[in-house]
């Protein structure tokens, strides 16, 4: 059961959520999907995280009333009590009381605004007020606290009717959210089939002013869709549903520009049979998009869910290790013939690696290799067991423990190698792709009116899509986790759809080279496939992440500027929202943003001092642009450009503050080839740094004004997060190296004198040093990169 959004904070029941992952895309309702950048969203409401319909939302406790129930039960009835203990008591369940009594307030309004269900929901509120004033009354000691030689008083004598109240209250309250979660399905499915009925329109309309005005009600009927389902996906707890959730908003985001443009083209060119092919896909795949999320939001299930989420390898080897070791301590079991037809089971699903044509032939013998290897040692292991069993042992044997700890050891090693060849293939896919060349080749062959030429690129393009879905299914293999498979299949899925759907619309450009509608049509097919491979190298990344043992997550670091140091110059600044072409620029460099904290993140990882001043404050500067990325989605802690402008302020000062950690470093190297490295890094991180914070301070007027400002600020921080990747590379290499003759000189002391005695280093500079020998990190340094998000 999810929670009704004006539910929520009333009763105080956590609503830590993530936001959704979406591709930015949706040109014509830019932000529809993933934030409040532009006017998709009233004033206020900010992606799918909006609370704005809850009249409570401030900064108290909103998860007291959970808590306090729970103290009221415990509290032990001793026959007599401290001032203070009464008193304690009496103000927790007068917090219980008003909570309740805001919480029936929201509950009644909306039993008000939804007729059908008045009456249940008016009556499991009455219950919850009634069980609120219970507990009031049962914790209400009269208008004046008696004094120690009254004798001994009790704060509430009827234990049992406290009990009875708390499970009225519960009960009742869990009531209220079952009424208002059926409410929230049904405007969900209502809203859906407001869109199903306007899409049904809009694919046969005739005339552009007809298109225009029935677009223009569709784009509203989205809108409230993307609110009610961006909600839903916030509340939902299984990250199965919450990753089947994003990928069908995803599509909806990215099929909406496309609609738009595959319905004009088709209107400019109507005897066009490419550009009907083109269009019919689109409109194909908005409907089942919009059918996924009913299924996900009703629970149904779908006759083919089954297929979307076939048998991993990944989790073929784990249940088969699992088999394995519950063989010791099943000793009494049938023969474990189950092992054989497991492993033989999951040698098979190899076969999408093995009859690969894209699989190297050292790489399909190292794989045959393994599986052999593994059916050998499961093999061994029948037979120990078999001999456990002669001599009927109550516990493994030595060799049975060999042979489980041998079978188990192949399986992992047949996991490692099928990983490293999935991913190894997606990365060198990623690179030749990367160029784009026969887009480029589609487009100008397009413009020319060149059809030999688009038919032979188009063959080129369908050449490099199979092998990209080959390359998914394969990593969907590895992925690790059951999102991660999600989105594999989402990307999967993703690029067989884009790839004819670019090659129809390179037909029609070449049908009608003249054509501005029909050559902007493919521009926004290339651009979505532009995207979706930006898309597979984040998800790369992430199975990376868990295959390694780390689970992607990034350390938060909330870095907005306190009131006053860093705002006096954005006193009088707005914030501005942007439009549809604005928001695609500065989302694809947020996307490039954040492969470079990425890079940054995976180069501090090699450090062994975590907390040398270079590693930590190039991780603060990663975290930042993080953030910096989430805004151009819409997402994160940064709603609004002036938190943007703050954001890069202190990025900025951040990067100062490397730059003086930088000089002081130089100091203690000994060549002077060494100290010219890095203080020629340190020279163009500086005037980035300069540049970056002049940028953001300067005030500018007007929304062109503020959109140069906003692209500069992320162009800047993408130019300092690529020095600082060279930063971190070079001094992890000379660390290394002084790290290696340090050991070598016998003492850290020796190590010490010889710097000093080759290089004079000023006494302030001396005093600041930080035990790791390299950094320097004052407080008053540290400080600047752990400012807290405070409310405004």
């Amino acid at each position: 059961m999810q929670t009704h959004p004006r539910l929520l904070f009333p009763l105080g029941f956590s609503t830590h959520v993530h936001s959704p992952v979406l591709s930015p895309g949706a040109q014509m309702f830019p932000g529809l999907w993933s934030g409040d950048m532009t006017n998709a969203f009233p004033s206020g409401q900010r992606g799918t995280k909006r609370r704005s319909s809850c009249p409570y939302h401030d900064n108290e406790d909103k998860r007291l009333p959970v808590t306090k129930i729970t103290t009221l039960i415990n509290h032990k009835d001793k026959p007599k009590k401290s001032e203070g203990t009464q008193a304690a008591v009496h103000r927790v369940g007068q917090a219980v009381s008003v909570a309740v009594g805001r919480f029936v307030t929201v509950g009644e309004a909306i039993a008000t605004e939804n007729q059908e269900l008045k009456d249940e929901m008016g009556q499991a509120c009455f219950e919850a007020r009634r069980a609120g004033d219970t507990i009031a009354q049962l914790t209400d000691v009269g208008p004046a606290l008696p004094s120690r030689s009254d004798g001994p008083v009790t704060v509430f004598s009827d234990r049992t009717g406290m009990v009875k109240a708390a499970r009225l209250l519960l009960s009742s309250v869990t009531k209220v959210l079952v009424l208002a979660d059926r409410i929230v399905i049904k405007q969900i499915i209502t809203s859906r089939n407001k869109v199903l009925v306007t899409l049904d329109h809009l694919e046969r309309v005739s005339t552009f002013q007809e298109f225009v005005q029935i677009f223009s009600q569709f784009g509203n009927e989205m809108v409230e869709f993307a609110h009610l389902t961006g909600d839903r996906q916030n509340d939902l707890k299984d990250e199965k549903k919450k990753a089947r959730m994003a990928a069908a908003r995803a599509v909806l985001e990215k099929c909406t520009m496309m609609l738009l443009t595959a319905s004009k083209t088709c209107l400019r060119h109507p005897d066009c049979e490419s550009a009907r092919i083109n269009k019919d896909a689109v409109f194909r795949r908005m409907r089942c998009a919009l059918e996924q999320v009913i299924e996900i939001v009703t629970e149904a299930r779908s006759c083919g869910e089954n297929k979307m989420l076939p048998a991993s390898i990944y989790n073929a080897i784990n249940n088969f290790k699992s088999s394995v070791e519950c063989l010791r301590e099943n000793l009494n079991s049938p023969s474990p013939q189950s092992i054989g037809s497991q492993l033989e089971a999951l040698v098979e699903r190899t076969e999408d690696f093995t009859d690969s044509a894209y699989t190297s032939h050292e790489q399909r013998q190292a794989i045959l290799g393994l599986c052999q290897l593994a059916r050998q040692e499961a093999q061994q292991l029948v037979q120990a067991w078999a001999e456990a069993q002669s001599v009927q042992a109550k516990e493994a044997t030595e060799d049975m423990e060999v042979a489980i700890l041998k079978t188990c050891q192949s399986a992992s090693e047949l996991r490692r190698e099928l990983h490293k060849v999935a991913v190894v293939r997606a990365a060198d896919l990623l690179k030749v792709h990367g160029e784009q060349l026969p887009l480029r080749a589609l487009k100008a062959a397009g413009a020319e009116g060149n059809l030999e030429a688009v038919a032979e690129y188009s063959r080129t393009l369908t050449e490099q899509k199979e092998q990209l879905v080959e390359t998914c299914r394969l990593l969907c293999h590895v992925s690790g986790t059951e999102p991660l498979e999600i989105t594999c299949i989402h990307a999967e899925e993703t690029f067989h759809v884009i790839g004819p759907q670019i090659v129809s619309a390179a037909q029609t450009l070449a049908l009608h080279p003249s054509s501005k509608i029909a050559k902007e049509n493919l521009e926004v097919f290339c651009e979505a496939w532009e995207s979706q491979l930006c898309d597979m190298a984040l998800l790369l990344r992430e199975i990376n992440d868990v295959f390694e043992g780390r689970r992607g997550d990034k350390r938060s670091y909330v870095s907005l500027p306190r009131t006053g140091k860093h705002t006096a110059n954005m006193k009088t600044a707005k914030a501005v929202k942007l439009d549809a072409e604005e928001q695609t620029s500065m989302a694809k460099q947020g996307l490039e943003l954040r492969l470079l904290s990425s890079d940054v993140d995976a180069e501090v990882e090699k450090w062994e001092e975590q907390e040398h001043d270079v590693v930590r404050q190039s991780q603060s500067l990663a975290s930042m642009a993080h953030n910096m990325y989430l805004f151009t989605r819409g997402e994160g802690l940064l709603k609004t450009t002036v938190d943007l402008f703050h954001q890069a302020e202190v990025l900025s000062e951040e990067g100062l503050q490397l730059c003086s950690s930088l000089r002081t470093f130089s100091t203690q190297l000994v060549e002077e080839e060494e100290k010219s490295v890095v203080m020629t890094e340190m020279e163009k991180m500086l005037p980035l740094c300069q540049q970056l914070q002049t940028g953001a301070r300067s005030p500018v007027q007007g929304k062109t004004a503020t959109f140069q400002k906003v692209d500069s600020s992320i162009q800047t921080t993408r130019g300092i997060l690529t020095v600082v990747l060279s930063i971190l590379s070079i001094c992890h290499k000379l660390t290394r190296k002084y790290k290696s003759e340090r050991s070598s000189l016998g003492s850290l002391q020796d190590w010490r004198e010889r710097q000093d005695a080759s290089t004079p280093v000023k006494e302030e500079e001396t005093l600041n040093k930080d035990s790791n020998g390299f950094g320097v990190k004052s407080l008053e340094q540290h400080i600047v990169g752990l400012n807290l998000l405070e409310s405004k």
